[in-house]
Order: structure tokens, then C-alpha cells, then sequence
């Protein structure tokens, strides 16, 4: 499933194709707050951690360990984490936003002097940076947290530039439609919150 083949001139494999159709059915499950959107995020995660180990961006590969991880969690929070009810959709209070920017820059310092001194990537500081931003994302949305929408806007618009970088031009289109996702999801979402959905 890893060998190349031709898709309207972007040269991928099957398991990127894959790996990208059901990474589109997550986030639109997701801005439809829909709970089946973690099981689809597992597939996808497990999926993706072998592209890009063959990339060698290591800290993308083992954040599709840790969204594998949360997704689980993620589907219990959904189902049952507003006190045995599914979460309504709210903002993060000031003090969260700073402590969740806080977590981000540390992220990203661990993560990308850990890459550049114990693996071979070219790219340390920006998969740090991604791998971190991806993690704060992930938790967010795992509580309902409108500000997830614009943690994947920003990190969404950077990956694509480092998948253009690695030649992975259809994660990278990917990638482009998240951005575009992450949009409505932020639209629909601030919507949700307004009026104490779920």
C-alpha cells in the first residue's frame, strides 16, 4: 500500500489516499459534533503514523500515537464528560487560553530539541512546533472547546508548507481543505456555543 502510484498529477501512495479520505470524514464529523468522528480519527492516526515515518517527520508519526490515544478519551468526553451528560460547547476562560499557550510553547521546545538530537528529521523546530500545536488542538477539541477551531486554522495553514517541503502533495491538499474545514468548524461551532449546544 506504500508504493507510489499517479493521482491527477500528484504522485501518493494507496495508504496516503486512505489515509486522507478518512482524515476529511473526521473533521466534518468533528464540526458537526458528531461522536463517531474519534472512531474515524483512530483509523486515520494509525494510518497516517506510517506515512510519515517513510517521510521521516517523527514527530508527526508518534503524534498519530498520542491522537489514537486521545481519541478514545475524546469519544468519552463527547458521550459522557459533562457529568455523565455529553459536553455542551463553550469558550476557554482567559486564564485556560494562557495556560493552554503556555503548554504549546513548552511543547514545542521539548519536542523540538528531542527531534533534533535524537532523530535524523531535517525539519526539528517545525515538527516540534506542528506536533505541539497538534496536541493543544487535539485536547481542546476533546473538550468542546471553540478554540480548538483556531489552533488548527494556524497549524493547518503551516502544515501545509512543510507537506509541500516533504513532497507529500496530497496530505498537503489535505491539509489546504483543513484549513478551509477548520473555517466553518469555527463558524459552526462559536454558533454552538452561543446557543449552549451539544
Amino acid at each position: 500500500m506504500n508504493d507510489p502510484i499517479d493521482l491527477a498529477g500528484f504522485s501518493t501512495t494507496l495508504l496516503e489516499l486512505f489515509s486522507f479520505a478518512l482524515s476529511i470524514a473526521t473533521v466534518v464529523l468533528n464540526i458537526r459534533r458528531n461522536h463517531w468522528a474519534w472512531l474515524f480519527a483512530i483509523v486515520s492516526s494509525a494510518m497516517y503514523a506510517f506515512v510519515f515515518v517513510e517521510a521521516r517527520l517523527y514527530g508527526d508519526a508518534g503524534l498519530q500515537g498520542v491522537f489514537i490515544a486521545t481519541a478514545g478519551w475524546g469519544w468519552f468526553q463527547w458521550r459522557r464528560g459533562g457529568d455523565g451528560a455529553p459536553l455542551a460547547v463553550t469558550r476557554l476562560e482567559r486564564g485556560a487560553l494562557a495556560w493552554s499557550l503556555a503548554g504549546w510553547a513548552a511543547g514545542f521546545v521539548l519536542l523540538s530539541s528531542f527531534l533534533k538530537h535524537f532523530t535524523d528529521t531535517d525539519v526539528p523546530h517545525l515538527d516540534g512546533f506542528l506536533t505541539a500545536g497538534s496536541l493543544l488542538g487535539t485536547l481542546l477539541t476533546a473538550r468542546k472547546k471553540v478554540e480548538n477551531w483556531h489552533v488548527w486554522i494556524l497549524v493547518d495553514i503551516v502544515y501545509v508548507g512543510l507537506y509541500l517541503h516533504k513532497s507529500l502533495y496530497l496530505t498537503a491538499v489535505l491539509y489546504g481543505l483543513f484549513v478551509v474545514l477548520a473555517v466553518l468548524g469555527l463558524r459552526a461551532w462559536s454558533a454552538a456555543a452561543r446557543a449552549g449546544a451539544r
